[in-house]
């Protein structure tokens, strides 16, 4: 029996061609995250900035982006899906740029936090959106979300390396170009109903009230240790790289080129394989402490290149396991609208995320090299003890929930024909 997949998985690529843009806009956006990782060496040098202060890079993205996520779910139930779409792109177009044009870091700091506006208004409703409009149900949709996910964390980092090896502006000049190329998709391509029929307008407080659902406060308090270990692996790595005389934007961007493939691979191809044997809180059980043992690997090889690179390579792999399981959770656990589940859910993730880089940095240089390795391995841990003393309120996301009230009705014939 398939404890985690729902029919139709098999019509993953015959989609609309609005799911098809807004997944392509997705691919870009979610490049964001991953295009700065292989110039955070050359901005700290040219700009003279500390690696701490690079961090903030991540930081001031994730933070806004996660608090602007709790809200996202009310624009959009307003203003629908494609209208929020086009402003959050058109937001990234614009600061995106502003970063590429900066002069120091501060001001970068302060573009990328309104890069992460658009990216919440954008990602966000982007979820609803595919899941709301695509064929072949829920987990089809959230694969092709995943997969969009792993394709622009993949390809992120490697057109990062290659603008970047010319300059660091490259990637953020590339960002806005390729964005507008998005917005151009969504407004021709996507009805202004798509994945929006007949929005309800939700509360204010709709996310906030959410988290008090005992499934979706489980599935967010993983996730915040879960993407602390994740940025701690994306974001702080490159400084470890450094030292060991991979310092170049192109060699930075094609390490992480590969992390961002074995990531889609995965999310795309392994997960459903998984979950389609064994239910998604196991699973979560399985990968999440075998994530934990490969920080602890970095760790332990943090002189070696070939170490660090191979075991980074085996983590995307895992985290893209993790990525797609969480989110086909977070989609089915509750009862409520997508949107506002999404809101709530991505909000207190990428807060977990926001602090990540920036503690990883303190830690290497207060404590040792391994630190914010060996920190990201707890943090994993602690995600892990989290999903087994929750697993009491996953009874929907695991699919037992329908299972149970098919053997109630089974029951109910039985007695009736009794």
């Amino acid at each position: 029996m398939s404890h985690g997949t729902t029919a139709g998985t098999g019509s993953i690529l015959k989609q609309p061609k609005a799911v098809w843009a807004v997944a392509f806009a997705c691919v870009v956006a979610f490049m964001g995250i991953g295009l700065v990782d292989p110039i955070l060496p050359a901005i700290a040098a040219d700009l003279q900035a500390s690696p701490t202060e690079t961090e903030f890079l991540f930081t001031s993205y994730l933070v806004i982006t996660g608090i602007a996520m709790f809200f996202t779910s009310w624009v959009s139930s307003r203003i629908g899906a494609k209208k929020t779409l086009l402003i959050g792109l058109a937001v990234i177009v614009v600061f995106a740029a502003a970063a590429g044009l900066s002069g120091d870091v501060e001001s970068i700091i302060g573009f990328r936090a309104g890069w992460g506006l658009g990216n919440a208004l954008f990602i966000s409703t982007a979820l609803a959106t595919i899941v709301g409009a695509a064929s072949g149900g829920t987990s089809s949709a959230i694969i092709l979300y995943e997969a969009a996910l792993g394709l622009g964390l993949a390809i992120g980092p490697l057109v990062g390396g290659v603008l970047g090896s010319w300059s660091w502006r490259g990637p953020f000049f590339g960002t806005a170009v390729l964005m507008a190329v998005g917005f151009i998709a969504i407004s021709t391509l996507l009805r202004s109903t798509a994945g929006d029929e007949k929005p309800v307008p939700t509360r204010f407080s709709a996310p906030f009230r959410a988290l008090g659902r005992p499934a979706l406060a489980v599935l967010a308090t993983t996730a915040v240790f879960y993407n602390f270990g994740f940025f701690v692996l994306l974001a702080y790595t490159p400084f470890a790289l450094v030292p060991l005389g991979i310092s170049s934007a192109i060699s930075l961007g094609f390490v992480f080129f590969g992390w961002g493939v074995a990531v889609a691979v995965s999310s795309v191809w392994i997960a459903p394989i998984l979950t389609a044997r064994m239910r998604r809180t196991r699973v979560t059980w399985t990968i999440l402490p075998l994530l934990a043992i490969d920080l602890v690997a970095i760790a332990l090889l943090i002189h070696s290149v070939v170490g660090i690179v191979v075991f980074v390579v085996i983590g995307g792999l895992l985290l893209g396991i993790m990525n797609t399981v969480l989110t086909e959770s977070v989609m089915e656990a509750t009862d409520l609208p997508r949107s506002v589940a999404s809101s709530a859910y991505s909000g207190v993730r990428f807060l977990g995320g926001a602090v990540a880089p920036p503690v990883a940095a303190w830690l290497a240089l207060n404590i040792a090299e391994p630190a914010p390795f060996i920190a990201g391995a707890i943090a994993f841990i602690v995600a892990t003890l989290v999903m087994i003393v929750g697993r009491g309120a996953l009874a929907a996301s695991d699919g037992r929930a329908e299972v149970d009230e098919a053997e109630q009705a089974e029951a109910v014939l039985v007695g009736d024909a009794a």
